[in-house]
């Protein structure tokens, strides 16, 4: 690589836990109760971004309803006792510690709100070894617009070029190389020929090196 790499930022759902067919199981759900016609593609449309932003450029489907109401409504689905399970990413664990270790900051820049982001990382065993975590209520745009990711550079007091984002939607990707870094796609929600915007595409997190060897430099 030209650049030293200095920085992981990671996102949640899909990449560091398994939780993308819940999340879609839930907007399912939702979009059942009211009746509103829908397939996979559809569904698909949720995948890496801000549920809010989704349900704003869909607001004409759920007439006379407020997004704040939706969006509680689909959150409530979360408890449902049939949505499958939620596990870590093979290797995230890890990877995390690994990059922690090596003495890198670590991020999280999420879709999903504050109180999720912080009971799931707890639950895998990570949350104390991020120095920030950037989540949906902190930024005016979600993914796949870079401002997440921006923020927590700046947050980490590291330059976009020399970070490393890692991804498992084509939202997030989008949002980590319009910010200027390179990106590793995780294939756990995408086929691995969807994510080829990213530098580097694996299965897993299992077995990935810090600091890493074998992707682009995101200045090329």
């Amino acid at each position: 690589m030209g650049k030293t790499v200095k920085a992981a930022l990671f996102d949640l759902d899909g990449t560091l836990i398994n939780s993308e067919r819940r999340s879609m199981a839930a907007w399912s759900m939702l979009l059942d109760n009211h009746g509103v016609v829908h397939d996979e593609v559809v569904l698909r449309g949720f995948m890496g971004r801000r549920g809010r932003d989704v349900l704003t450029e869909r607001a004409h489907l759920f007439p006379g309803k407020r997004i704040d109401d939706l969006i509680e409504e689909a959150f409530s689905f979360h408890d449902h006792p049939d949505l499958p399970d939620i596990v870590p990413v093979p290797g995230a664990a890890e990877l995390v510690r690994r990059v922690a270790a090596y003495g890198s900051p670590v991020a999280v820049v999420t879709s999903a709100g504050r109180d999720w982001a912080e009971l799931r990382l707890a639950q895998v065993g990570i949350r104390d070894l991020l120095e920030t975590i950037v989540s949906a209520h902190d930024v005016s745009v979600g993914k796949p617009d870079p401002e997440g990711f921006l923020l927590a550079a700046a947050r980490l007091s590291v330059d976009p070029a020399h970070c490393v984002a890692f991804e498992d939607s084509i939202a997030g990707i989008t949002a980590a190389k319009a910010a200027g870094m390179a990106c590793v796609g995780i294939a756990t929600t995408h086929p691995g020929t969807e994510l080829t915007a990213a530098d580097l595409v694996v299965a897993d997190l299992t077995g990935v090196d810090w600091p890493l060897s074998s992707i682009n430099d995101p200045a090329v």
